[in-house]
């Protein structure tokens, strides 16, 4: 009886681990990118919602992309729509394949809810300009009493 079980336990056990690797392979051929020919340019996330966050709060936040092409992303300027949003740019090319990172600091001095731009300027094949947005709301300080 006492094998029967443990034969039992093996086979689900054994089963659930199949599984679960078959859905692991199949997320991986998910995640794949299509190619371009040129440089291209593909973001994990166009906007990026800072929520609700606290007045002087840290401010920074990331713009991760990939360059989904066959030649070198070259990042030639980014532009925020106010002085309140500073982007840095990487300064070296990003070659096909690899990773590279906006980053986005808005000023949280100022209270209230925001919608702000970062404009990407690059020799990416089909859109040399990219418009990347940050929002949230900035809560004003408590009221001490």
């Amino acid at each position: 009886m006492k094998k029967i079980i443990l034969f039992a336990m093996l086979a689900v056990a054994g089963i659930t681990a199949t599984n679960a690797q078959t859905t692991k392979k199949s997320s991986n051929k998910a995640a794949k990118v299509a190619k371009v020919e040129g440089a291209g340019m593909l973001f994990e996330t166009e906007t990026i919602d800072y929520g609700t966050i606290a007045h002087n709060a840290d401010g920074k936040r990331e713009f991760v992309f990939v360059n989904n092409g066959t030649k070198p992303l070259i990042i030639t300027n980014t532009q925020g729509s106010c002085g309140c949003t500073v982007p840095t740019t990487p300064k070296e090319p990003i070659a096909p394949g690899a990773k590279g990172i906006i980053g986005v600091k808005y000023a949280t001095d100022r209270v209230g809810a925001f919608t702000k731009t970062v404009t990407v300027t690059s020799n990416a094949e089909g859109q040399p300009t990219k418009v990347l947005t940050i929002k949230g709301t900035v809560l004003p300080d408590p009221v001490k009493s």
